[in-house]
């Protein structure tokens, strides 16, 4: 029997506080759940005047016990609530000494007693995950992707006698993703809403507005808890329903089958909806097919032909290794160790009884996991060797595949061999003769150093803007993915080889890596081509050569990140030293836009890696396939694994995962002022953020005639964000420039944009196109006058006449808007009114860039003064050099691209004083 000594209690601390409606609350579980719901009801004005968790286990309280105690609130460390049947009269008083209104059970693993379930005046909600009544029963999400069920969800309901049954107070649903896991719906959407359910629930009851909704046994199922003799895969089923069932088991009780006499646990499944790779067969017995072991993992087929494909197997003995390598599992051969080696050994042996306190002595047959050690306890291992091993440098992963004490050290000396190097790096291209080449394109994420297909599977086709042709698919990322690559670069970041790396060592991977993207830059040029619609000389001079700059003149500022010193007051008779010292910041951010793939890629990433952070990138979803190239180059640079990532997909998804993502330290970003917007809302937990923005109406003052307002319009299709968003051009030379420009306009070559003697490419995708037209329409229709253009060129592909509209008044949507294309607005102002024309060119919110073309130095010089840009260009344009810092101020964003102060975006300044 329970006797009071045992019982863990807190009292709680404070004064009383009286709500409206607002009740007092017991709650009875566990878990960072339980925690959350606890911390929300409280943060609601509701008094938790008792929590009843579960004993300490290993020393370590429950989360739930964790947030109590730290609050004062009384705690109650219960290991049973009855004996034989009955309530243990100790625990029973102790539950009614704290006198509450309402028993919550946000998750709770422990038989509550009728008695204490009816106690309160209220009774007692509890949180079920299911749509009850289906799934009635401890494995409810389990079941919910056994079942194939398409709607999942969870139920708040009055608690009856553990069987389920009890009244409905409130449910929600989702809908089930083909390859949704039990942690993939936990995540994203059991947890986060069955916490604001909780909370609602209970102020319902408050509100006296709660219903009781009986269950109907309609729809009823009661499955149990799965164990593992019950798990075993009947073969005999469609791939899907053979999915559902590895998927519901992953990861306890881990769905298996007899492979070559032993029993294999299948991990990680994926229903596989593009071609089967090749692979080496596998014989599984019960399996009319047998499996193929592949690249990417073990391919499994159902009675329809269907197959999935599962990521991960774990042998009988708790060895665990990506499906991938099965046939080479068992080909390593023991080594010897070396005096030194055993010095090793005997250290981390030492660790080993350390953490598992409960083994007596540590042999070379004892299993790190069947002796008791958790999750936690590996990254303590993993930490410890790297402290008392000279910086040894393990991964959780390296402890999950080798579980033995006497594997485990094999691995380590391996390692420390340089033996246990990364595989080389696997590749599926997709491969197209074009341009006189062989082009050889990634098309999957990359991810922590490999490429991989998304978490999901998910694919989606990219254009080619020239016919309208998919290029290829390109791997989908899913909020999974976007996790896996930001943990993948804080891990480079804070334990990894890249921020221990000497910063002229980062500054020879950066300069390897823009000789290897010069190397290649007829095959990136091509590829910007295919996937943007760049002509493919401009992308050869512009897109690939200026990102070649980028990276060498970043590369050069690794070894010249500097502090100062700071004279400060002394306190005498002590003296101080007070200097600063620049920092990285940790894992960044960055979404890029679609004009110029590479060349955007480069300006912000090159200074990122240059201060020593590491970097998520995510392309824009049109133009993914320079970047996944950029990829794979900086592997074949040397730039160790998680210290880049790119995540193809839609800004939607990856992008807002991002802004949102508690372990991003700065996000970059180029793009539209709207999305800009959502940005900054969304990530005002980020350290930093710079936004540089697209949408401005850059203005271009001409006092003389010249044609270079033509490259200051049409340059890169128009889709240039310092595009010359307007032309004022003066009265005296307004009609000579028109013609002119028509001229001009006329001998421009519309074309294939691989074609070597193409001036104008098409539009980067249809949905851009389509507004283009509509801009013109709506231009026309305010009465601006269409000199020429204004129309989809008649042949396949996206393009678009070069356009010029005149007669442009300041209050019409041409001159508001940027059309972010092809079309010259032209306005005239009074020959020598420079101060009305600034008025004019200034009364917008954008200002990226401007430009002024006069032969007068005075009123260069003044006009420069005036404009409100971020960059002045005088009898010139587009003339953006790597080393000149670009930006815009207004609506067109923060921060710095190049230059300098580009580099200072990516650092932090710590100010260090010592006294001596």
């Amino acid at each position: 029997m329970l006797t009071w000594k045992n019982v863990t209690q807190r009292e709680f601390c404070g004064g009383i506080v009286y709500f409206k409606n607002k009740l007092k609350l017991a709650l009875i579980g566990q878990s960072l759940f339980g925690q959350e719901v606890y911390s929300h009801l409280r943060k609601e004005g509701h008094r938790v005047v008792g929590v009843f968790t579960v004993p300490d286990k290993d020393g370590k309280a429950d989360p739930l016990a964790l947030a109590a105690e730290k609050d004062g609130t009384p705690v109650f460390k219960l290991p049973k609530w009855r004996v034989k049947g009955k309530t243990i009269k100790e625990v029973a008083e102790a539950y009614r000494s704290v006198g509450a209104d309402l028993n919550v059970l946000p998750f709770c693993t422990q038989f509550i007693p009728m008695d204490i379930i009816d106690s309160p005046k209220h009774g007692s909600i509890i949180y079920h995950p299911s749509i009850l009544p289906r799934h009635r029963g401890a494995s409810a999400i389990n079941w919910t992707l056994i079942m194939g069920d398409k709607k999942a969800g969870f139920s708040v309901f009055w608690a009856d006698d553990g069987l389920d049954t009890g009244p409905i107070l409130l449910q929600r649903s989702c809908d089930v993703e083909p390859n949704d896991t039990v942690d993939a719906l936990y995540n994203r959407f059991l947890f986060p809403e069955g916490i604001k359910a909780m909370v609602e629930a209970v102020q319902l009851i408050a509100d006296g507005k709660a219903p009781r909704i009986p269950q109907p046994e309609e729809g009823a199922t009661y499955e149990g808890i799965q164990k593992k003799e019950n798990a075993e895969i009947s073969w005999d089923q469609s791939a899907e329903v053979l999915h559902n069932w590895i998927r519901g088991h992953d990861k306890v009780p881990g769905a298996w089958t007899e492979i070559n006499g032993q029993m294999v646990t299948f991990y990680g499944s994926t229903l596989l909806n593009s071609s089967v790779p090749p692979g080496e067969p596998l014989e599984i017995k019960g399996a009319k097919k047998p499996g193929l072991v592949t690249k990417n993992g073990l391919v499994l087929f159902g009675n329809d032909e269907k197959a999935l494909m599962v990521r991960n197997l774990q042998f009988e003995d708790g060895k665990m290794i990506p499906a991938s390598q099965y046939f080479s599992a068992g080909e390593t051969s023991v080594v010897e160790l070396t005096a030194e080696e055993v010095k090793v050994a005997e250290t981390i042996k030492v660790i080993w009884a350390g953490i598992l306190s409960n083994v007596p002595i540590i042999e070379d047959s004892t299993d790190f996991f069947k002796s008791g050690a958790s999750s936690m306890d590996v990254a303590r291992l993993v930490e410890e060797i790297r402290q008392k091993c000279g910086g040894l440098q393990l991964q959780n992963e390296d402890v999950y595949m080798a579980t033995k004490f006497e594997d485990f050290i094999q691995k380590v000396v391996r390692k420390l061999r340089g033996e246990d190097q990364e595989a080389e790096l696997v590749v599926d291209y997709v491969s197209k003769e074009v341009n006189e080449m062989m082009v050889k394109m990634p098309y999957q994420c990359f991810i922590n150093g490999q490429f991989t297909d998304a978490d999901d599977g998910k694919t989606y086709d990219t254009i080619n803007p020239t016919d309208g042709s998919t290029i290829c698919k390109v791997s989908y990322a899913s909020l999974a993915d976007v996790d896996k690559a930001v943990a993948a670069a804080k891990d480079a970041f804070e334990n990894g080889e890249w921020g221990r790396m000497n910063a002229r060592e980062r500054g020879r991977l950066m300069y390897r890596l823009a000789d290897l993207l010069e190397e290649n830059q007829e095959e990136l040029a091509t590829i910007e081509a295919l996937d943007s619609g760049a002509v493919y000389t401009l992308a050869l001079k512009t897109h690939i050569g200026m990102s070649v700059q980028t990276f060498r003149y970043f590369a050069g500022w690794c070894d010249k990140i500097q502090g100062s010193t700071i004279p400060i007051n002394q306190a005498r008779p002590n003296r101080n030293l007070t200097f600063t010292k620049k920092e990285p910041l940790g894992v960044c951010a960055i979404i890029i836009p679609w004009n110029y793939p590479l060349m955007m890629l480069a300006w912000k990433s090159a200074a990122c890696l240059a201060a020593g952070n590491t970097l998520v990138l995510k392309p824009a979803q049109v133009t993914p396939l320079t970047a996944l190239k950029f990829a794979e180059l900086s592997v074949k640079a040397g730039f160790p694994k998680g210290v880049i990532n790119i995540i193809p997909g839609s800004g939607g998804i990856a992008g807002q995962r991002l802004s949102e993502h508690p372990d991003i330290r700065k996000l970059g970003f180029t793009g539209s002022t709207p999305i800009g917007k959502q940005i900054m809302k969304r990530s005002c937990h980020v350290a930093q953020a710079g936004l540089t923005l697209l949408a401005l109406k850059d203005p271009f003052l001409f006092s003389f005639l010249s044609l270079k307002g033509m490259g200051a319009v049409f340059f890169n299709k128009g889709e240039n964000c310092i595009a010359a968003g307007r032309l004022f051009v003066e009265e005296s030379i307004h009609d000579e420039f028109v013609t002119r420009v028509v001229e001009e306009i006329k001998k421009m070559k519309i074309g294939d944009p691989l074609d070597r003697s193409t001036d104008h490419g098409p539009q980067n995708h249809k949905a851009h196109l389509e507004k283009l037209l509509q801009y013109c329409e709506t231009g026309e229709k305010e009465g601006a006058t269409l000199v020429y253009g204004g129309r989809q060129v008649q042949r396949p592909g996206f393009f678009m006449e070069p356009t010029v509209f005149t007669d442009v008044e300041d209050h019409m949507y041409l001159a508001k808007e940027e059309s972010f294309g092809p079309i010259m607005v032209i306005s005239k102002f009074q020959n020598g009114d420079i101060d009305g024309v600034l008025q004019r060119a200034n009364n917008t919110e954008y200002g990226l860039a401007s430009g002024v073309f006069t032969r007068d130095i005075n009123k260069a010089m003044y006009v420069s003064e005036k404009l409100e840009a971020g960059t002045v260009f005088i009898n010139t344009y587009n003339k953006t050099d790597v080393a000149a810092p670009f930006g815009g101020v207004k609506q067109s964003g923060f921060g710095k691209d190049l230059g300098e102060e580009a580099l200072n975006e990516y650092l932090k300044t710590k100010t260090v004083t010592l006294e001596y």
